[in-house]
């Protein structure tokens, strides 16, 4: 795969204003390698999820919020990173990252119990918050539209390669040494990572005055936390617990209160996550399928490893090497489909994409207990492939129709919406698989029989949300209006 550091897609068109066009397109290389290295670790953790299954005692409800625990603090934390990019300088800003990814590393590898494990993890998502809309941001600001397309394909190895890259890097980790390893090897490279970043990278913009309203940090916690929590325990049977039902009654309350806030705030320029973003209509509709894509992608990356190490009896390296081709596909077509969306527009790729990413999971939503891994290798490598048709045409057209202004605040709120979706989409997989599986067991199917049949279900609830992808993507346009498109309803 072609490194993001070295990449052609990323160095300046040769034109007789190069000297000027080259600096800008440089800070975005560094950019985009920190972004790659630490959202990477989004991941990274779900071939492991068996062995720590093992090794702590824990059941895999519990297990899985070692990746839904890193993807709802982004989605607390994007948000503040609109206010915070505006305050600092693009250094300040990186070092900050850097700095938070490094230190949960760094207790992750050593966390002699599991919810220190996901504390850690929980300061390693805060830096990977501050890293994304930097990158997204920085990038809106200093590429002209007509090359945004090219530029976003190489930008896609970071924001959608480097998370279906993570379970075969893990496997391969895994085969040498401990679950502990999979941070000791990412520590020195995201050590070198920020040392050299920090001796090239130089500020783009000014920083602004401006201020947070952490009263919506606080809403926004608690709403989307205990949201996806009682999603997660859905199907339990812990005795005497609060219904799952009522926290998710709680947490859209919370979340409705949270968006009345930031509408009110938004008149004064002090929302966490401007809503006027979702007044332009291509916006809103990029918004929406590229959450339940990455909610789909996110919940069949989390089942796969379960079903081939549990029931298939596979190790770490045999799951990753199966899952690597769809997520090395990926990688390779990023650019490609950047250029194929800047010369034929994005409906020849999100339509196709979109279809592509059905029918990949209802072909999962078949596997038994012998299916053959070259028909689980064939729909992996389509879902990725899809995966990779949807992401780069959506999120350019999506953040492209805002105005300037907006930038900060769209790229917070698709990195929001994204995350709490894959959270969500994790935590109603495993659920699905559990509470089906429980069912199947009850009813006296063998424990093998049963697990497999609650992996059909979730990957056939999976597809299910997936055909509104399918509809989104007839909605989205082919290119945007020439100039700023005006919001929808004026």
């Amino acid at each position: 795969m072609t490194s993001p550091m070295s990449d052609p897609v990323l160095e300046a068109p040769t034109t007789a204003a190069e000297t000027t066009v080259a600096h800008p397109y440089a800070v975005l290389r560094w950019l985009v390698t920190a972004t790659f290295v630490v959202i990477l670790n989004e991941t990274i953790m779900v071939n492991a999820i068996p062995r720590l299954m093992t090794d702590f005692e824990v059941t895999a409800r519990s297990a899985q919020w070692l990746s839904t625990a890193f993807m709802l603090t982004m989605a607390v934390v994007i948000p503040v990173t609109g206010w915070f990019l505006q305050r600092v300088t693009t250094r300040t800003a990186f070092t900050v990252a850097m700095s938070l990814f490094i230190g949960g590393t760094a207790v992750a590898a050593v966390a002699p119990f599991f919810w220190l494990l996901v504390g850690a993890r929980v300061v390693q998502a805060s830096g990977t918050a501050v890293m994304m809309p930097l990158l997204m941001t920085t990038l809106m600001m200093v590429v002209p539209e007509h090359d945004r397309g090219r530029v976003m394909g190489n930008v896609m190895l970071a924001i959608s390669v480097a998370p279906a890259l993570g379970p075969a890097v893990s496997g391969l980790v895994l085969q040498f040494t401990s679950w502990r390893g999979l941070f000791l090897v990412v520590l020195p490279i995201a050590g070198a990572v920020a040392v050299l970043g920090l001796r090239r990278l130089e500020d783009v913009g000014e920083p602004q005055a401006s201020q947070v309203d952490w009263s919506s940090v606080v809403m926004a916690a608690f709403g989307f936390g205990t949201l996806v929590y009682g999603l997660s325990e859905i199907g339990s049977t812990h005795s005497g617990a609060v219904p799952p039902l009522a926290y998710i009654g709680f947490g859209l309350l919370v979340i409705g209160g949270f968006a009345l806030r930031q509408h009110r705030l938004a008149q004064g320029k002090g929302a966490l996550l401007d809503l006027r973003t979702l007044t332009h209509r291509t916006f809103t509709v990029s918004l929406l399928l590229q959450s339940v894509a990455f909610m789909a992608m996110l919940g069949s990356m989390i089942l796969l490893p379960l079903y081939l190490q549990q029931l298939r009896g596979l190790t770490p390296l045999q799951t990753g090497l199966l899952v690597a081709p769809g997520g090395i596909a990926m990688g390779l077509l990023g650019p490609r489909v950047g250029k194929a969306f800047d010369s034929f527009g994005g409906r020849m790729l999100v339509i196709p994409g979109s279809i592509g990413v059905v029918a990949a999971l209802a072909a999962l939503s078949r596997i038994g207990e012998s299916t053959p891994y070259a028909v689980i290798l064939g729909a992996h490598l389509l879902l990725m492939i899809s995966l990779a048709a949807l992401f780069t045409p959506a999120f350019t057209l999506g953040l492209g129709a805002l105005p300037q202004h907006l930038y900060s605040h769209g790229s917070s709120m698709l990195g929001t919406v994204q995350q709490v979706a894959g959270a969500i989409g994790t935590a109603v997989a495993v659920t699905v698989v559990s509470s089906r599986a429980a069912s199947l067991a009850a009813g006296g199917a063998s424990a093998d029989a049963a697990f497999v049949g609650g992996l059909r279900t979730s990957f056939a609830v999976a597809a299910g949300l997936a055909l509104v992808v399918v509809a989104l993507a007839f909605v989205l346009p082919n290119r945007l209006p020439q100039g700023a498109e005006a919001p929808h309803g004026h």
